[in-house]
């Protein structure tokens, strides 16, 4: 099927751009409707909604921030630190939003696991679906995720 030019534009502005220097496709040669079809099949097979994902995500975060850049600990088996980089990240699809340039990251003691994500990560999960492509360094992988901030401990 042939891509309209909006998506063309899209998958350009993923791509390295103006937006982030290293882009947000990687190395992933999938178009951006099967990263997104692929990772909601992932979200769905766990019986979780992007919605869902997302909140525990902002929870986290703002948990994370009470630390000022130390972790915290969020239960015996799970800690969360923000690395403030101050200033702003707009989204890549065409609407007017900006987000924090922070870093989140979540370490599970139990399963010796480390994930990190921005907070334009966590709108782009709610928003549009997408955890970044393969290769990317902002790639947040929705299985590890789930496994990891769903921990209970």
């Amino acid at each position: 099927m042939k891509k309209s030019p909006q998506q063309q534009k899209l998958e350009g502005l993923l791509q390295s751009s103006k937006f982030s220097a290293c882009g947000f496709m990687g190395s992933d040669g999938r178009s951006l409707w099967e990263i997104i079809d692929e990772d909601a099949a992932v979200i769905a097979r766990a019986g979780k909604t992007m919605e869902e994902i997302a909140a525990r995500m902002k929870e986290l975060t703002d948990e994370g921030v009470k630390g000022l850049g130390d972790w915290v600990e969020i239960s015996k088996t799970l800690k969360v630190m923000v690395d403030d980089n101050r200033g702003m990240i707009p989204c890549p699809w065409p609407h007017h939003v900006r987000c924090l340039k922070r870093i989140t990251y979540v370490r599970s003691t139990l399963k010796e696991k480390e994930i990190r994500w921005s907070d334009l990560s966590v709108h782009l999960i709610k928003e549009h679906g997408f955890f970044q492509g393969r290769g990317s360094p902002y790639r947040v992988d929705p299985d590890t995720l789930i496994k990891l901030i769903f921990t209970v401990g």
